[in-house]
This record gives structure tokens, sequence and C-alpha cells, in this order.
């Protein structure tokens, strides 16, 4: 595009000891391009340009304005961005200075550099995304990215426009602090089961000559149920910072609130991605709203910073704010002594106040920090005075001879007002030594690392490692753990960090299972003075080891319970008889289960399953399987050695409970070859030798007592006359009773299950089996007389093993009392009544 080349618009000329002219020029002028007539702006004549060397001064920055002394005229040398050059300042303006010798002038020029259409608007994002609840009310507001036109004025942006409008339209406005916001407002309500898919475009437009726009593709996902939007307490923040704050500093905290609740009342907080510098230098915690500093700020480079602060829901819910931080400029630069013109040599006879030399001192602090004050040493002939601002001459100060000294070295000390004061000096040389401006840097971000547990104390973990680009002591790198706790207790009594090396070492052992990973941070210190550091986050992660068998949920195994499960004869192949539950508290592989069976009274009738434990028949149930069945099924995890745990299950294959009953009798439980065998051979001792002592007292006191009743009868008149009770017959002399009737009273928790059964009468071997005792067995023979008379008295023995105790019930209270007994036992039991 061709481009017309304008003139100066203005020439202005200031009445000083020396001239001041300013140019106004635009941006992107070709190279060679005239900016003005210096020589007839300043009344110089040509030749006075070439006798005097006359040349451009510009402080050594880039010299983008050059001089013709043939023609006397200021050319363009170099291409002129005024977006690169001066950013968002206004106005935009080069300043140098024209230098002539021989007598030495100085002239001040400034070239004003205005501004012309040569940059669209565009978005930091080709794209954006929202999901919007479908229940978003009317007037809802979604912040939307501001485009970027590096143009000003009328050039910059201007509007912008949404397309389609169906739901939303577009509504820009005002933020505090003057810069401009768009956003996108609800117009219509959503309705998801409609369309859940809205794209939008938003097209930002400058004023330029010609016009220039650019593009945003915006996609709305509707969701449901999120109906209201995150608002901040404040429209507007404020904060302040000191220039050249620490990393980490925090800067302000911004809040916000959303009424809704569980998911859709969590907010996430984010600085908006439109401004690229912003997102460099500061950072915001998307769940608390703390805003730190990321980045070195100078307050020479920018004064003020706006942040743009959006807060989101899970709903895609917005609202936005503003944080207005202000750098607060501390003494923080010396002066800079630039020697812009000197004389090799001088004659001795040169009259007071010639000039030696000319300086530029500049400093880019504010206020009295920024406010110079030039001295030299009072013992030499020479003086130092102020020209212009930032300008200083050095003349002589009486007529030197140079007998008396034939060489001076003009030392030119510089300082600034601030609080402290800041100075520089200047001489022919000027020598920079080192200081200490660079903190350590840590070679990755964060550090992560794995350890196995049930580790050895002391153990070296990793090594964190950081680097610092200064020299000698002053990258000299230091590591120390920064205090913080980990559940309560303090770091340090987990790991330790070597001071010189950076190795972690772990203090204690680790257990996966109360630990599985923790934070720390480790400070890098150089040995500067004062010293400058940084810090790292460190994760360590805890690796399981298979160190924790599986344990048997279901079914329990109790010392003295006996647990079946039933199957009845009729069940198809695959009938589930059972689940055998366990877990392993281990993670991964290692708490990863398969069951086995290992042994079984039938391995072709029962099957386990690997992965879910479940015990099923493989073939159709006979009548020739045997009632009791014992299957001992192995758990084992899948660790590196495995580890593995054993259950025992009985299984009845049986139609009703009586023939379990019937058949279990004699069943006792298996003791494993583990158990205790001294305990229960001790046991056993204690309890034979408790009995033999108390039948020897029990026969000495029967003795005793039948001994005292002779004497009695021996010593008394009466006739001894033995009594029996009608058709008693006392034929072996045992008992009272002939007849031994045995019932058999099966009694559950569901009465209407209840069984009764009386067996046939005679001498005959009894089994008593308790479902809670290990397995003992306890056989009765019994061989009574016989008593024929339904009115005689009748004893009752009730005897019923239930924890160890037998119970007995005489008279005619037998029924109900053994009814009453039944009722409190609740469980599967077997009663023994003997009459």
């Amino acid at each position: 595009m061709k481009r017309q080349v304008l003139l100066f618009l203005s020439v202005l000329y200031f009445s000083d000891v020396l001239g001041h002219v300013s140019y106004s020029i635009p941006e992107e002028m070709a190279k060679g391009s005239v900016v003005g007539n210096i020589a007839h702006d300043l009344g110089l004549d040509l030749k006075r340009l070439k006798s005097g060397k006359a040349r451009v001064y510009t402080g050594g920055s880039v010299e983008y304005i050059g001089l013709n002394k043939e023609r006397g005229v200021l050319l363009i040398q170099e291409r002129i961005d005024r977006e690169a050059l001066c950013g968002e300042t206004t106005p935009c303006a080069l300043h140098f200075q024209l230098i002539l010798e021989n007598p030495m002038e100085l002239f001040r020029v400034t070239v004003e550099i205005t501004d012309i259409n040569d940059n669209n608007p565009s978005f930091t994002n080709a794209e954006k995304r929202f999901e919007i609840s479908e229940s978003a009310v009317i007037g809802s507001k979604f912040v939307l990215e501001k485009a970027i036109d590096s143009d000003i004025g009328i050039n910059g942006l201007q509007r912008y426009s949404l397309s389609p409008t169906d739901n939303f339209i577009l509504k820009p406005g005002n933020q505090a602090g003057g810069s401009k916001k768009v956003e996108m407002v609800l117009q219509k309500p959503l309705d998801r089961e409609k369309q859940e898919h809205i794209s939008l475009l938003l097209t930002a437009v400058d004023g330029g000559e010609p016009q220039m726009s650019g593009t945003m593709q915006i996609f709305v996902n509707v969701l449901d149920v999120n109906d209201n939007a995150p608002t901040f307490a404040k429209p507007l923040y404020r904060a302040k910072i000191l220039e050249h704050s620490p990393k980490g500093t925090s800067v302000t905290t911004v809040s916000a609130s959303d009424k809704d609740i569980g998911s859709n009342g969590e907010v996430s907080y984010l600085i908006s991605t439109s401004e690229r510098l912003l997102s460099e230098l500061f950072k915001i915690n998307s769940k608390t709203g703390d805003i730190f500093l990321i980045g070195e700020i100078d307050y020479e480079k920018a004064k003020i910073y706006e942040i743009d602060i959006e807060v989101v829901d899970s709903g895609g819910l917005s609202d936005s704010t503003k944080v207005i931080v202000d750098v607060i400029d501390i003494n923080d630069n010396n002066p800079h002594i630039n020697i812009v013109s000197k004389s090799d040599s001088i004659l001795e006879d040169s009259p007071p106040n010639t000039v030696i030399a000319m300086l530029s001192v500049n400093d880019p602090d504010s206020e009295t920090g920024g406010q110079v004050e030039c001295n030299i040493d009072s013992s030499i002939p020479f003086k130092i005075q102020t020209s212009l601002n930032g300008f200083y001459t050095l003349v002589t100060e009486v007529t030197l001879d140079r007998e008396i000294a034939s060489q001076y070295n003009i030392t030119i000390t510089c300082s600034d007002e601030g609080v402290p004061s800041l100075s520089s000096s200047g001489t022919l040389t000027l020598q920079i030594s080192d200081v200490n401006d660079n903190a350590p840097v840590f070679e990755r971000s964060s550090y992560e690392a794995y350890i196995v547990e049930n580790n050895t104390p002391g153990l070296s973990i990793f090594t964190v490692k950081a680097r610092d680009a200064d020299w000698n002591q002053n990258a000299r790198v230091s590591y120390i753990l920064e205090d913080s706790s980990v559940n309560g207790v303090p770091v340090s009594s987990y790991v330790s960090v070597s001071a010189d090396s950076g190795v972690i070492h772990a203090v204690r052992s680790f257990d996966y299972e109360q630990i599985k990973d923790f934070h720390f941070r480790v400070k890098a210190q150089d040995g500067g003075s004062p010293p400058l550091s940084s810090n790292v986050t460190v994760k360590i992660l805890i690796q399981d080891q298979n160190d924790n068998p599986p344990q048997v949920l279901y079914p329990v195994q109790t010392g003295g319970s006996l647990v079946a499960e039933m199957v009845p004869r009729s069940a198809d192949v695959g009938y589930l008889v059972t689940k055998v539950v366990a877990v392993d508290v281990d993670s991964g592989q290692n708490a990863w289960l398969s069951y086995k069976l290992q042994k079984a009274t039938d391995r072709a009738l029962f099957e386990v399953g690997l992965q879910n434990g479940e015990i099923r028949t493989i073939r159709q149930v006979t009548d020739k399987d045997a009632v009791k069945q014992r299957l001992t099924v192995i758990v084992e995890d899948n660790g590196q050695p495995s580890r593995s745990a054993t259950v025992i299950v009985n299984v009845a294959v049986a139609d009703s409970f009586p023939e379990v009953l019937s058949e279990f009798t004699d069943f006792t439980h298996d003791k494993e070859y583990n158990d205790n065998l001294t305990f229960y051979l001790v046991l056993a001792l204690a309890v034979v030798s408790f009995l033999f002592i108390t039948c020897l007292v029990v026969i000495i006191s029967v003795k005793i007592y039948r001994w005292r009743q002779s004497r009695i009868l021996y010593h008394s008149n009466l006739p001894v006359i033995p009594y029996y009770p009608p058709r008693y017959s006392d034929t072996l002399g045992t008992g009272t009773l002939q007849h031994v009737y045995n019932y058999e009273v099966c009694r559950t928790t569901d009465s209407r299950k209840s069984d009764f059964k009386f067996g046939r009468a005679g001498s005959q071997n009894v089994l008593i089996m308790d479902p809670s005792s290990t397995g003992t067995m306890q056989r009765i023979q019994s061989e009574k007389s016989i008593l024929d008379e339904p009115d005689s008295p009748l004893e009752v023995r009730l005897m019923e093993l239930h924890n160890g105790f037998y119970y007995s019930f005489n008279g005619s209270t037998f029924f109900f009392q053994s009814i009453m007994l039944l009722t409190k036992l609740g469980t599967l039991g077997k009663v023994k009544i003997i009459i």
C-alpha cells in the first residue's frame, strides 16, 4: 500500500541560549524521507554545519533520524513503528540533540510520531467457549475477551458486533479506570432441549481508513440448573506494591460469591488472557482469589497496571472486576553519566570558562530520586556548570599551567536526592563490578519424586539443583528446607535437605496406608550480601508395597461357632452356594484378589469364581452326595511376593433343617494344624486335676455323711424300714424312672418353622451338639425302671448346652419353662429332654 509522506505539521522556535525545534511526522515513513530543514529552522548556515562537524546525538538509543549536512535537512534512517516505540503512550516523540563544535553548541530537537492505521484489531484467542445453564435469567452478563489494537485514537479499536443475535446481544461499557469492556448479555431464555450448542461470531472494528477488523468465534454449551452468576464484592480493587518486590509477593485478594450451592457454587478466578504482559507479571489463585507477583516490576517501565479479573462458576456464568495496581517508586537507579563530547587536549593559556567536556546525566527515578547534583574535587582548577536540563559542562576555573600539572584525572560524582541517596562517578573509563542481582534459579519449576514405603531412614530420595548467574561468592548456592507441616507434624521429621548438594533424604520410614503423598518447599539462597533466594515446591509420592495380606469379611470365622451353608439336593449346575468376600488394604495390583479352592470334600461338586469368590455347583446334586461338605478357599493378592488368607466353608447338602441337624450331630470342627496345641493340653490337664480333686472331696464327704447316719441309726432304738413309692422298682439302683423319652426340638427365629419330634423309648445313645461350641460331644446313656402310675411325681431334666450351661426344670411347669427357654435362645439349637 502506497503511503504519502506528510511533511512537518508545525515548527516551533524558542528564543533561548540554544535553539529548540519540533517536527511532527507520521509513522512508517520510507527511509530517506525528509523530516525538516533543520538548518533553515535554526538559522544556521550550511558552512557552519560542515565546519562545526554537526552531528545528531541520541544518547545511545537507535538513531532513527539522521542529518544531511550537505542539504541541512533531517532524513529518516530507520523504519519508525510508533507502536513498538511508544506503545500506548501519547504523544509519542523522539528527542535528540544537534551538536556543533568550534565553538560548541547544542540544539534540542523533538520529532512527534503520529499514528496511522497499520494494525488491525486482534483477539488473543481465536475462540472462546462458554457453558451456560438453561436457567440463566435474561440480562445475564458474560465477559468477553477484549480485542487488542496497537493503534491509538481513531485508528484504535472503536466498536464490537455480535452475530447472530437470537439469544445474545452485545453490551459494551466502561470499566472503572476508563478502559472499555465488552459483555455478552442474554436477551432470550435458553432451552437446552431445543438447542444445546450455539455458535456466535464476535467482530472488533477500528475507525481507521481503510477500516480493519478482527473476529473471535464464541461457542456456547447450554447446561442445566445453574441459574446464579458469581458476583464480585467490589467493582474496582486498588492495590499498591513496591517496585522490584520479590516473586510471590501478595498484591491483593479479590472475592466473589455465588448464591448457588454444591458444584454450581464453586467459582474460579482468572486473569483476562487479552493482557499478555500482565499474565507474565501477575498470577491469581483460582480458588482463593489471591493475586501475587510472578515477575519483575519496574516503576520506570510502568507506573500503573490495570488487571482484568474474571470469576467463572462451574456452569460458565461469570463476572468481571478490575484491579488497579499502583507501583511505588523506590530509589533503585544510580545516576547515569554519559560523556557527550570532550577535548583530548587544551592549550595551557586557554581562558577561564573554556569548555573541556559536555556531559549528559540521567536518573530514571521519580521525584527527589530523579533530581541529580554533580560535583568534582574542589582541589583541582575546574568547575562543573548546568547548561540544560540533564546536561552539564566541565569548564576551566582559572588559567591552567602545564608546568604545575601536566595531567589531571578529573572524577565527576553525581548524586541523587533520594533516601538513601545513590550516586555515580565517571572518568574516561568506568568499570562495573559484579553486584548480587540474580537470584538462584531451579532447573525445574517443581519437583516430583517417588519412594517405596517401608524405606530405610536416611535413604536418599533425589536431588534438587539451582544455578546462579552471578559470579564468585554471589553464585554460591545453599539449600534450606522451609518450615511447614504435614498432617500437623513438622516436615523436618519427614525429610531433610543437604545444604551444599541439595540431596533430599528420608528421615523416617514411610507407610503408604498412613500417608500417600506430601508437599514441602526448598529454598535456594546465594552467598551475596544481602542474599537473594528462590524456592520450589517438592512433591513426594509414596509407592505401595505388598505388606498386607487379604482379610476375609465373609464368612465370619469364629473360634466357637459352626456356620454351614445349605444346598438343596434339587440344586442345578451353577447354583450359588455362597460368596467369599475379602478385602486388601493395599492398593493397585497388590489389592487385586483371586480365589481358589484349596481343599474340598468333593472337588467335582463345587468350584470357586477366580475373581468374584462365588462358590457354585459344577454338576447336579445327587442323593449320593454326602450331607457334610467342607471347603477350604484360599484368597491371594497379586503382589510380589503374593500374600494369602484361607477360609473354611461348611456346606450342608439337604432339603430341610431336621435332616441337617440329624446329620450334623457328630460333625466336629477340624482343628488346623497351627492351633496352639500346648494351650489345650495344659487346659485339659488342669480340668482333669480339678475333677479328680472334686470327686475325691465328694467321695470323702459322702463317706463321712453315711458314717454319721449309721452312727445315728446305731444308737437309736427305732427299727429301720426301707420305704419305696408305689410301683417303684430299683432294678439297677441308678435312677427313679425306667423309661427315657427323647424330645428333639428345633427352634428358629421364625416360629412357623419350628419342629418337635418325639423319639422312641428305651435304652439308646443320645448325641447333643451345641452350635456355638467347638464341637464337644456328650454321650448320655440311660436305663431306667418303669413307673406306671400316671399321677406319679415326675422329675424332668431339660438339658440344653448353650454357652456351656445346662438347664433343669421340675414338675408340671416343664412345658411352659421349656418353651420360655427356646424362645430365649432364638436360634437353631438342639434340646434333650429326659423324663
